[in-house]
């Protein structure tokens, strides 16, 4: 006989459990719903802004589109500078496939060695590194065509100069982020650059734009700018220039052309210059804007400001004679001479001699206060008003310090110190009837408004010394130009080393005007240190003068004013300094 057992006779089943257990279970599991609820209230209601803001540092990024920056063109509207898209290529370095064989001709596009490729990716928590900015278009396919995972391109914009070196100094340029550096690129940055817009996206973590977040705000274009250079103008001083200091084995030059109605700068030229678009191992003798940031003791150009001073005063008349025998003085325990004697003068022919004497003879019969005026009133001493960044001041002591010999010396340019471009527009008060007028790098096609400095009668009476000294036995016979008439006057300074003069160290100039009667360009040249033989102002500057200022004339349409033959030099006549 079979005995049934009883299911309720296990102890486990028979056991009674504790209701306060079963409470407990129930009470935790609600407690973690609350504690759910509680958390999702918080992140959704709550810290909502903190969390999003969290996510969005993660995969949400504000793409800048860059504006395009404006174009700068010359008077005639030619392109001197520009920018267009170029590639850049970047990558994540987590990401990028180590195919060594693809990275070497990776390395390779890019022109850069492969240890340098593999150290710009070697830290794999970098999610963006640029690999290299600005890069040629072919490379670009090519790369593209490697298909390297990892490896990414986006546009930029990268600035080309066409007329490269020879508009390099007025032009300037831009760094790789496309803000201006030197020249007219940095000094008008602001309204070249426009203002970038900007697109919010979402990004995965693959760098890819996968949605678009808000509304975009686009770029604003940069503003284009138009200078007062001519280019094929600027293109010939420079390549005269250029010429010059190889031929004269100088160390450097510059050449300032200016309309002398308008004061527009249709050149500045210096050598060396160095190409705008590539800038690897460039020295600061290069990138010197030596026509505007470097000062000399102008020496015998500055004459005809003190003879206009004698002039202006009534102290003397064109043909005032001037006793200049024996050729020298002593002062102040110095002795300054000419180079040659020239016994009795007049005043006319003191500027066509460069006779040092004359002049300092004239300029201690006036107060030093008026010389000291005149020349601030032509610019020197004071910071030119021009927006180009590194214009210089220049020296000129005040008046009060001046000792007799200072005086002296000044009245032919040494003591003092100026710029290329300073001496160019103080020459307007010759060529402009004894008014000074600004000079500027924009176009403006408008006759400029002066400020009197000499009268109408004086300047035209230097404007004739002027054209005798460039004439027939005066000392700058070379800067005769063919077809127009020219005036002008050379200068010729011992280099000052520190506190000294060095006695065959040079600089040469040449500051003139054309055509004379009815000026329309003034034209100063500086060559530095030749030493190829020659060194006064009038053998050196002089003929790039000329050369200049006939190209220029006819480029502008000026009708000649003589016959188009040759003026013949009738003898060589060496300058005082």
């Amino acid at each position: 006989m079979t005995r049934s057992v009883a299911y309720t006779s296990s102890p486990l089943l028979a056991s009674k459990t504790p209701v306060w257990r079963s409470k407990f279970i129930v009470a935790m599991i609600a407690l973690g719903f609350v504690v759910l609820a509680g958390r999702a209230a918080w992140v959704q209601v709550f810290a909502n802004d903190f969390f999003q803001k969290q996510g969005e540092v993660r995969f949400a990024r504000t793409l800048e589109l860059p504006a395009n920056r404006g174009r700068i063109l010359d008077r005639n509207g030619l392109l001197l500078a520009s920018s267009v898209p170029t590639p850049s290529i970047w990558a994540i370095p987590e990401d990028v496939e180590r195919d060594r064989a693809k990275l070497g001709q990776l390395a390779k596009l890019l022109e850069m060695p492969l240890a340098e490729l593999n150290k710009k990716l070697e830290d794999e928590d970098k999610t963006f590194v640029w690999l290299k900015r600005q890069v040629d278009e072919d490379a670009a396919k090519q790369i593209a065509a490697l298909n390297i995972k990892g490896v990414y391109q986006r546009k930029e914009y990268k600035r080309q100069y066409p007329e490269g070196e020879a508009a390099a100094h007025v032009v300037g340029f831009t760094n790789v982020e496309d803000r201006g550096q030197e020249g007219m690129e940095l000094a008008f940055q602001k309204d070249l650059a426009g203002r970038p817009g900007m697109r919010r996206v979402i990004k995965d973590r693959m760098g890819r734009v996968v949605e678009d977040v808000g509304e975009q705000v686009l770029p604003v274009p940069g503003r284009d700018l138009q200078l007062s250079i001519d280019s094929k103008v600027q293109f010939f001083a420079y390549q005269k220039l250029r010429d010059a200091v190889i031929e004269n084995k100088a160390k450097a030059g510059s050449v300032v052309v200016l309309d002398a109605t308008t004061g527009e700068v249709l050149a500045l030229a210096n050598y060396p210059s160095y190409t705008p678009g590539r800038r690897q191992n460039l020295t600061g003798e290069q990138l010197r804007n030596r026509a505007m940031t470097d000062v000399f003791e102008p020496g015998s150009t500055m004459k005809p400001f003190t003879i206009g001073l004698a002039l202006e005063t009534g102290l003397v008349t064109p043909q005032t004679p001037v006793q200049t025998a024996p050729g020298y003085v002593m002062m102040g325990g110095r002795k300054i001479s000419d180079a040659h004697p020239h016994g009795v003068l007049s005043v006319q022919q003191v500027i066509q001699k460069s006779s040092n004497i004359g002049t300092l003879k004239l300029a201690l019969q006036m107060p030093a206060k008026d010389m000291w005026e005149l020349y601030t009133q032509a610019g020197f001493g004071q910071k030119p008003q021009i927006t180009f960044p590194g214009a210089v001041t220049g020296r000129l002591r005040p008046y009060k310090t001046w000792k007799p010999v200072e005086q002296a010396t000044m009245s032919y340019g040494y003591g003092l110190s100026a710029s290329l471009f300073q001496m160019a527009r103080s020459y307007t008060v010759f060529a402009h009837d004894g008014n000074i007028i600004p000079a500027t790098l924009l176009k403006t096609g408008e006759p400029a408004a002066g400020v009197k400095v000499f009268s109408p009668k004086t300047a035209g009476e230097i404007r004739t010394m002027l054209q005798m000294a460039a004439g027939p036995g005066g000392t700058g016979q070379k800067a005769q130009t063919q077809g127009y008439s020219v005036g002008g006057k050379s200068g010729t300074a011992h280099k000052q080393v520190g506190k000294s003069y060095v006695s065959n160290k040079y600089r040469s100039w040449f500051v003139g005007i054309a055509p004379i009667d009815k000026p329309r360009i003034i034209v100063a040249v500086m060559v530095d240190e030749p030493s190829a033989g020659k060194y006064y102002g009038g053998d050196v500057a002089a003929p790039i003068f000329s050369t200049t200022v006939q190209q220029t004339l006819r480029m502008m349409g000026v009708q000649p004013d003589m016959n188009v033959k040759p003026q013949i030099v009738v003898q060589a006549v060496e300058e005082s300094f």
